[in-house]
């Protein structure tokens, strides 16, 4: 990737220039939008039915599926701060985004990206405490218990990006600075002049939200797979691989995306791979969430069938009247 000249000052308010994807012809711009449309639909109706299903149903009211509604209504807010303003680019050419507006997305998903990172880790610690300590698990998880341990995942979520965002409003870059997709912290500061304290402090950023997050879980599934050994019932043993390979396949689905657009930053690589790494970092996860849980989780599944069934009868009998 080519790096940026910058001719700027610090004390500059610059507008910078969401570029879109330069090799696109314009008879695919319709299809793109389409495609996009299409996802981002998909992607609220899909953590939104999560939501309304585990609200609705009482046998759902757990702390594994408290959890996973925090999960959905992060991934709806973690969308939602980047893939309208995509739209509106490629639908009405608007590729320009003030300085305040840029700084602002930058702080919405980074807060929201480091969240969804905290609740991934306090959901392994919930099935470890459900695998390796089941008789404890009602006294260790209690309603107050997850609520303090979701808000503490997302003030901290709401404090980390901060440093970051003082220290990239005080960088220097052109008038016009050139980004690709959205405003996060690696886009800014590729397009800025170069400052080895922001790459520092990036670092220290991505280890905190990744690297440490990643161990926490991996750990977690490494007891929960270690106690497997010790239950002798085969829908134990069953029920246990089946909980960490969905929390592992999520683990997956959210890290893949981050570590294709760190690369894809860090390394010379063509244009379209770096383009492609930013639109799966922003789509791919929350748009898998709701197709992991829904088809690995009788549970889950079965809500949803419930609630989907109560409202074809409604309507039916609406239709009666």
């Amino acid at each position: 990737m080519e790096t940026t000249t910058c001719n700027g000052s610090v004390g500059g308010s610059p507008v910078f220039y969401m570029v879109g994807i330069p090799s696109l012809p314009e008879s695919l711009f319709l299809p793109v939008i389409f495609i996009f449309l299409l996802f981002y639909l998909l992607i609220l109706m899909g953590n939104a039915l999560i939501l309304v299903s585990v609200v609705a149903e009482p046998s759902l009211h757990k702390p594994m599926y408290f959890f996973l509604i925090n999960l959905s209504a992060l991934d709806i807010l973690f969308t939602t701060t980047t893939v309208p303003k995509m739209l509106s680019l490629f639908l009405f050419g608007d590729h320009f985004l003030s300085f305040t507006s840029c700084l602002l997305q930058m702080y919405l998903f980074q807060s929201l990206t480091c969240s969804e990172a905290f609740i991934l880790v306090v959901m392994a610690c919930d099935r470890y405490v459900a695998t390796c300590r089941p008789l404890h698990y009602p006294v260790l998880m209690t309603p107050q218990t997850n609520a303090t341990l979701a808000a503490s995942a997302r003030l901290t979520a709401l404090l980390l990006p901060i440093p970051a965002i003082v220290k990239t409003s005080q960088m220097a870059h052109d008038n016009v600075a050139r980004i690709y997709h959205f405003c996060d912290h690696l886009a800014i500061v590729q397009a800025s002049c170069p400052d080895t304290v922001q790459t520092l402090m990036g670092f220290c950023i991505a280890m905190v939200v990744s690297f440490l997050p990643l161990l926490l879980v991996l750990l977690s599934c490494a007891h929960i797979l270690a106690s497997v050994f010790h239950i002798s019932s085969q829908e134990g043993c069953s029920k246990a691989y089946s909980t960490c390979g969905s929390h592992l396949l999520m683990v997956g689905t959210y890290y893949s995306p981050i570590a294709i657009a760190y690369v894809a930053y860090r390394a010379d690589l063509p244009l379209n791979f770096h383009i492609m790494g930013n639109v799966a970092y922003a789509i791919l996860t929350p748009i898998l969430n709701p197709l992991i849980y829904t088809l690995r989780n009788k549970d889950v599944k079965a809500a949803i069938t419930k609630i989907t069934c109560l409202k074809s009868q409604s309507g039916i009998g609406a239709l009666d009247l």
